[in-house]
């Protein structure tokens, strides 16, 4: 597991960091552009989620225009789309910003961890 919860990832490392990693900590993949203001609005609400989590899920960070072949390989169509990975597969995922709320949420529905409150309250 990376030192931290949150972690930029590329291409050659997505398998290792992001695949692996998930079989043993659900890894939530943000999938980001700078040009993107949605993008920009999301980071910190998934970047405070994650910390509340205590290590439980990590957050992979993926910028899409250096990134281009995972981009496409996962089908994305807008940014940012975010793409939850357990136990080596997708979990689930969502477009665009989202409320902290909202994030929570989308993990609790995803994650039977999240569900019993100690994910992040």
């Amino acid at each position: 597991m990376p030192h931290s919860p949150i972690f930029d990832v590329v291409e050659a490392d997505f398998p290792e960091k992001v695949i692996e990693a998930s079989r043993r900590h659900p890894v939530l993949v943000d999938f980001w552009a700078d040009w993107c203001p949605p993008c920009r609005a999301l980071t910190p609400v998934l970047e405070k989620v994650i910390r509340g989590c205590h290590g439980e899920v990590l957050l992979a960070k993926v910028e899409v225009d250096e990134n281009m072949r995972l981009a496409g390989h996962y089908k994305l169509r807008g940014f940012p789309t975010v793409i939850l990975f357990s136990k080596g597969e997708e979990a689930g995922r969502f477009s665009g910003a989202r409320s902290e709320q909202q994030v929570r949420a989308f993990l609790s529905g995803c994650l039977p961890a999240a569900r019993d409150g100690n994910a992040g309250a």
